[in-house]
């Protein structure tokens, strides 16, 4: 966990909120993509590959800032 930490802590927030808003939710028409992935993940239509590439891609950006906020948050000792 401390290498994980060590890999966040050198990444601004910034980069991360900006990738959020741009690949995060891009195409933002009809609506934001990563939107249109949980709700297939929710009603279990999320089983193609290319989907769930798309998924991950879509959502490695939020899953990156929940780390570093939910990692930055702690004191270490």
């Amino acid at each position: 966990m401390t290498k994980l930490r060590a890999i966040l802590d050198r990444i601004d927030l910034f980069p991360i909120i900006f990738a959020c808003a741009l690949l995060g939710l891009a195409p933002f028409v009809p609506e934001p993509h990563i939107w249109e992935k949980l709700t297939m993940l929710v009603s279990g239509t999320l089983v193609k590959p290319i989907d769930i590439f798309d998924f991950f891609f879509h959502g490695l950006p939020w899953l990156v800032l929940a780390l570093k906020l939910g990692l930055g948050t702690r004191k270490t000792d």
